[in-house]
């Protein structure tokens, strides 16, 4: 769980240990991704650490802490942009090295891009004002329903695929398996 601003404290805490590994006596274990696509350069250097004096963070279960330092390099231009993210798990190292909790940050984004972004902007979730009773849920089901079954069918672009079922509603029903005859 990365520990963003509205829990200062706590991320403050995160990043002395990092800062200050001799004070704490802290031991870390580092991991680096390197990929080359859409024209960029990105550069992942994750750091983690389970030597966390007892008591330290407010937080039960929290196994181990780690600094995520995200570098981007625009091949056309150059440009240099970079982050960094402290977050903790409750993942003992043990099931959860630095290259396995890369992977699962990394991750954690496939499910916003792929999932939450599409609701959002090519359903309108967001900009939904239906209130009453359980019908949210049941859209959020219904919308659900629909990127997974245009996902199956083998469409990439889900908004491309609402277009393309839009206007032929017969193969949005063939693909379900209902056949239409006229």
């Amino acid at each position: 769980m990365p520990v963003k601003d509205n829990q200062a404290v706590l991320r403050r805490k995160i990043a002395c240990l990092f800062e200050s590994p001799s004070l704490f006596r802290a031991e870390f274990r580092p991991a680096e991704e390197v990929t080359h696509q859409r024209g960029r350069v990105e550069v992942r250097r994750l750091c983690v650490s389970d030597s966390l004096p007892a008591g330290y963070l407010p937080f039960p279960f929290v196994a181990q802490v780690f600094r995520l330092e995200r570098q981007v390099i625009l091949k056309r231009t150059g440009e240099l942009r970079s982050e960094t993210v402290y977050g903790i798990t409750s993942l003992p190292a043990c099931k959860a090295s630095a290259a396995r909790l890369l992977c699962l940050i990394r991750g954690h984004w496939t499910i916003e891009n792929r999932s939450h972004y599409v609701r959002d902007v090519t359903f309108g979730e967001d900009v939904c004002r239906v209130r009453s009773g359980g019908a949210g849920q049941v859209l959020a089901a219904l919308r659900n329903a629909c990127i997974s079954l245009i996902r199956l069918s083998g469409h990439s672009n889900v908004a491309a695929a609402r277009r393309f079922y839009a206007a032929k509603p017969c193969a949005a029903l063939n693909s379900i398996g209902i056949q239409i005859t006229e």
